[in-house]
């Protein structure tokens, strides 16, 4: 057996060991390759949790939805208000500290109340060498990272995943649309809605890891750089600048650095 192999057989065993898990799902590649391993292990004893706030795309909770019914596995909604948590709206650069607090805090006891033994939740080890505040909040309720704790990197998890055969192994990467924001800009309901619609529309049009970060009233757009000369063609772009300004953006840019995960975290640095 290859390492990987052996890495997923390690997995299999901790989550064996747990003995019943409630997994934090947004149907992202981490979530679902967790959640798929932990119910072919744990079966019943083994759910979903999600959280239904308006800081994630619609379509993730339409996607979270579809895929539970398929594998036959109890799915768990929490409302989870994050405007109403205080700072968020600041957005200030632990705002995911905050959020991940609030959330994960609600996921708990909706766990709790299920008969679940422990949350899981599908970090993996690239996200400790990139800015996440959030990482804090979940050690601190103690709730368990199987793919960070055995050293998953988000290229393995999407080999298993296509083995596994799960439609998300070729999924573009998923963040909160709070992280669109420049820390500092206040986030807003209406805000978060442009930047769902935007971004579905550059998906629509079939592009990848797509990001529309908001500076003021100018959206930077973001795709992969090998798609850099697609979106410049003058048709795309004469109709995604229609789009985006019918949205409310003033200005409507593309940054030619092309995608890059947490590039707001630059002025951190």
């Amino acid at each position: 057996m290859d390492e990987l192999h052996l890495k997923k057989a390690r997995l299999e065993e901790y989550l064996r060991g747990l003995g019943s898990v409630a997994v934090a799902f947004s149907s992202g590649v981490d979530s679902t390759f967790l959640l798929k391993a932990a119910h072919e292990q744990l079966g019943d004893r083994a759910i979903a949790v999600t959280a239904s706030a308006g800081s994630f795309p619609a379509r993730e909770q339409r996607e979270a939805e579809s895929f539970c019914e398929e594998e036959g596995i109890r799915r768990i909604i929490v409302n989870a208000d994050v405007m109403s948590i205080e700072g968020f709206r600041a957005n200030p650069p632990d705002r995911c500290y905050l959020c991940k607090k609030e959330i994960f805090s609600k996921l708990i006891e909706a766990a709790s109340a299920a008969g679940s033994a422990y949350v899981v939740e599908g970090s993996n080890k690239d996200d400790e060498s990139d800015y996440r505040p959030g990482l804090r909040a979940i050690a601190e309720l103690n709730v368990k990272s199987p793919l960070r704790e055995l050293g998953f990197t988000k290229a393995e998890i999407r080999e298993l995943s296509r083995e596994m055969g799960l439609p998300t192994w070729h999924k573009q990467s998923f963040a909160c649309l709070a992280t669109r924001f420049v820390y500092g800009e206040p986030i807003t309901e209406e805000g978060l809605a442009m930047v769902d619609k935007a971004e579905q529309r550059l998906l629509d049009l079939g592009f990848h890891n797509v990001r529309v970060r908001v500076h003021g009233d100018i959206a930077r757009i973001e795709v992969n750089p090998s798609e850099l000369q697609f979106i410049a063609e003058p048709e795309t772009a004469a109709e995604l600048n229609l789009c985006f300004r019918k949205l409310g953006f003033r200005y409507v840019t593309l940054d030619l650095g092309g995608y890059e995960q947490g590039s707001m975290n630059r002025v951190l640095k």
